[in-house]
């Protein structure tokens, strides 16, 4: 009798995100917070939204962490909160998310864009000090990609000005330098919870931390319209309020956050060890994490040449991929009136152009990982 065939391998599929992976195993948790939502009929603010402060708190080792409707609506409470608007300046990266620049555009001020540094893709500090004028209201770092900027320089800075910081941790939940958290070294902190994010809401969400209890009770007042009492308004605020369901699915999930993150930690290890054995290290430039840093890798961002080409290669190969981000904002039309020399920022244009980013969540498989490396060994080999 003739053997049986042996079925085809299936082929290895890599999404960029599988969201569906990390829902799972909590679903019944989650449909239960969320049922308990709706039997209370309490959806504005209450006990979820209260509840979920206190414990990010705790995790974060701030005084204060205020809910707010998402991470732009945090960068931009914090500067409304902080009185900054026309005629005044903040420093900015110009290779971030574009709520970091937006913002400071929405409350009138002007954003100073600054490079950012060859290695990390955080702002330099030492463009940032030549940034600084008599206009200067605030310095913006961004935590990009889930490492925190060199936060010692960057506040040093900022003493010597006399300005506050703002830190745009909204990819660095639980990234560290030494034992402090993203957004415990500036005046604020301003977190998402972007359902791609490393804690993520069911849609739109994001917090405020800060160690300054009199701007705490200023965000507390500017994200519900300016308002206490009810109908009493001692400022202008805006309608920044958590909704009390993303509340409740974020305290499921915020317990698990540091399993998360110790997963794309190792991700990110297998990777460097996979791509050694694939003797690419001429090629491919690999994320770094500074000694004393804690990376929690939101994205795992590599530099490479022929990057669309390659990219176009990955997606015949079902492997996903994005690029974060591909024009800077000194090259953004809506930012055209900030002008700047051609060549005035080299570095984020070279990031811009070359960096793509790999899969590399938590419920990545080993499988997964040599599949996305063996298939851009082969796209090089083949050139």
């Amino acid at each position: 009798m003739k053997p049986p065939t042996a079925s085809p391998a299936a082929p290895v599929t890599v999404p960029l995100l599988d969201l569906s992976a990390q829902y799972a195993p909590l679903r019944e948790d989650i449909l239960a917070a969320i049922t308990r939502v709706c039997d209370s009929q309490r959806f504005i603010m209450g006990p979820e939204v209260d509840g979920l402060e206190a414990e990010l708190a705790t995790m974060l080792d701030v005084r204060h962490a205020i809910g707010v409707s998402s991470g732009t609506d945090a960068l931009l409470a914090v500067l409304m909160a902080l009185g900054i608007g026309p005629g005044d300046e903040v420093v900015t990266p110009t290779y971030s998310f574009f709520a970091t620049a937006g913002c400071v555009s929405r409350v009138g001020a002007t954003p100073v864009f600054v490079d950012i540094d060859p290695v990390t893709f955080n702002v330099d500090p030492a463009a940032v000090a030549r940034a600084i004028t008599p206009r200067t209201r605030a310095i913006m770092p961004v935590h990009l990609y889930g490492l925190c900027a060199d936060m010692d320089a960057i506040m040093a800075v900022a003493a010597r000005a006399g300005v506050p910081v703002i830190e745009d941790a909204a990819q660095a939940i639980g990234a560290r330098i030494g034992a402090r958290q993203a957004g415990s070294f500036g005046r604020a902190g301003c977190f998402s919870f972007f359902p791609s994010k490393n804690l993520g809401a069911f849609g739109d969400a994001g917090l405020i931390t800060t160690n300054d209890s009199d701007l705490a009770q200023e965000l507390r007042l500017i994200r519900n319209h300016g308002a206490e009492p009810k109908y009493f308004h001692s400022r202008i605020g805006g309608n920044f309020r958590l909704d009390a369901l993303q509340a409740a699915v974020l305290r499921v999930k915020a317990p698990h956050l540091a399993d998360w993150t110790a997963g794309r930690r190792a991700n990110a290890e297998r990777y460097r060890v996979l791509f050694a054995e694939a003797d690419l290290g001429s090629i491919v430039e690999l994320p770094i994490e500074p000694p004393g840093f804690t990376h929690i890798y939101n994205q795992f961002v590599i530099r490479v040449p022929e990057r669309d080409a390659l990219r176009a290669h990955l997606a015949t190969q079902q492997v996903g991929s994005e690029i974060y981000y591909p024009v800077p904002f000194h090259r953004q039309a809506c930012f055209a009136g900030l002008a700047s020399a051609d060549d005035a920022f080299p570095v984020s244009d070279r990031a811009a152009a070359s960096s793509v980013a790999l899969p590399i969540y938590a419920e990545l498989s080993p499988e997964q990982q040599r599949h996305v490396v063996d298939s851009i060994a082969a796209f090089y080999r083949a050139a």
